[in-house]
């Protein structure tokens, strides 16, 4: 169906608002963490899962989300999407357990990466000229890299003025906005172009069941012992389902991910960074927000208010400066700088007292890590597709964000473990001091990860041609 201009572009303003919605999803609920914990008694372990949860059921289901909607349509599973993560948003909201919440949480994450799987597709579909198509992806990545901060501010509003329920409930008017405003402008789904193939669940499950089976283990290993007989039989579950992932993306003739493509260096590379980096990442977001409410007393509002500043500066960085920067100075120094940032920035925090400040311990440091990750998020996206075909280069960056999701889930189940048994060998989580001394601990491991992730990309990224950072810029820009 041939749609005129002013159409394709209120549909394109109507995908933005959906994927927006999932965006927002990511950071609004940081800032709530303290309140969720004192309300339904969570600990500072079991916390983690109202995160993780959801980043592993997104992170798993974010390739076969795109395999599904080349199966039976992309409108039609963007609109499944946005049903369920709508309908998981109020479950959210109206929880008053934390196995509710949890579980939630995690059926949000499984509409979100169908939603963000299908989106680009339908984008390109809507899109299809050259010159409008590149106009309409720099909006998208404008609105999504936005996302971050507008979510932390709102989040801060939200709590403060009404409760942490209403991070979730939000979504509902907007969820239901969306699927309203879909049906008459997203174009319907073609029979005849759509894909034929099977469809790889196994994958999907195979290596979901083995995160969340490793995440469970490491989050409760304080608890149960970390040699208990519970802790290495779920590892080793783990390991085994892991392997099993493994043997059916070997043999099955459309793999959820294909290992022919880590035989690239620059995807394999930036897969490693990749995990690490958003190891590290998820130490900020998550322990930052316990720092700022539990030690230092801030109100909902002022939190979000805190991780403004850091937000802005990504945002600018989507503007054009990353891309300018990349055609200045190629990938691997954006990012191994960035890296280096971040890791400083983490260093900063690993030290901040227990009577900091905003202007000395906690300003600096959010600019310093808003510069560091605005300056390496695109240019890892651009490497881990710079040596595919075109063809490839959405699913290449795909497997990244996969990475970054479920070394976010496992890099926050360790540092969560590590802060609860810091703060448990110094005293115990209702002293202040005891919760910022296994804040700090998490901090410095998580700058260890960023660390790491800048002497990969330095050694180990190999440097493209400028002309091909301009013909993938534009698709890594709102991945």
């Amino acid at each position: 169906m041939k749609l005129d201009r002013r159409t394709r572009w209120l549909a394109l303003y109507v995908l933005c608002l959906g994927d927006l919605m999932i965006v927002l999803d990511a950071t609004i609920v940081n800032v709530a963490l303290p309140s969720i914990r004192a309300d339904l008694g969570f600990t500072e372990e079991s916390l983690a899962w109202v995160v993780n949860a959801y980043l592993l059921t997104f992170g798993g289901f974010l390739l076969l989300g795109g395999r599904l909607g080349d199966l039976f349509g992309h409108r039609r599973l963007f609109l499944g999407g946005i049903a369920l993560f709508t309908l998981a948003s109020l479950a959210c909201g109206l929880s008053t357990t934390q196995h509710l919440l949890i579980a939630a949480r995690a059926v949000q994450g499984l509409g979100g990466a169908v939603v963000s799987a299908v989106a680009l597709s339908l984008l390109l579909l809507l899109f299809q000229e050259q010159g409008e198509r590149t106009k309409a992806m720099g909006f998208f990545g404008f609105v999504m890299a936005g996302g971050g901060s507008i979510g932390v501010l709102l989040g801060g509003v939200l709590t403060d003025a009404l409760s942490w329920h209403w991070i979730f409930l939000v979504n509902i008017p907007v969820g239901i906005a969306v699927f309203a405003l879909s049906l008459p402008l997203l174009p319907a789904d073609s029979t005849g172009e759509r894909a034929r193939g099977p469809v790889d669940v196994a994958g999907a499950v195979t290596v979901t069941a083995a995160l969340i089976l490793a995440v469970y283990a490491i989050v409760n290993g304080n608890g149960n012992g970390w040699l208990s007989a519970e802790t290495l039989g779920l590892l080793a579950a783990a390991v085994v389902l892991f392997g099993a992932f493994l043997a059916i993306e070997s043999r099955v003739s459309a793999p959820l991910v294909p290992l022919r493509l880590f035989r690239l260096r620059n995807l394999s590379v930036a897969n490693g960074v990749g995990i690490l980096w958003s190891a590290g990442m998820f130490a900020w977001f998550f322990f930052a927000a316990q720092y700022l409410g539990l030690v230092l007393g801030y109100n909902p509002l002022h939190v979000g208010l805190a991780f403004l500043p850091a937000n802005i500066i990504m945002g600018a960085f989507s503007l054009g400066l990353s891309a300018r920067i990349v055609m200045r100075f190629g990938t691997r120094l954006p990012i191994g700088v960035g890296m280096a940032l971040v890791s400083l920035g983490l260093l900063l925090f690993a030290r901040a007292p227990v009577d900091g400040t905003f202007w000395l311990d906690v300003l600096p440091t959010m600019i310093v890590l808003g510069i560091g990750v605005g300056m390496a998020m695109n240019p890892v996206l651009i490497a881990a597709m710079s040596d595919v075909e075109p063809s490839e280069s959405g699913l290449a960056s795909g497997i990244v964000n996969t990475s970054f999701m479920m070394g976010g889930a496992l890099g926050l189940a360790v540092l969560a473990s590590l802060a609860a048994w810091r703060t448990g060998s110094v005293g115990s989580s209702t002293d202040v001091a005891a919760l910022n001394s296994g804040y700090h601990l998490a901090f410095l491991v998580g700058a260890v990860f960023a660390g790491l992730a800048s002497v990969l990309a330095v050694v180990l990224l190999r440097e493209r041609s400028p002309e091909s950072h301009v013909e993938t810029e534009a698709v890594a820009a709102f991945e």
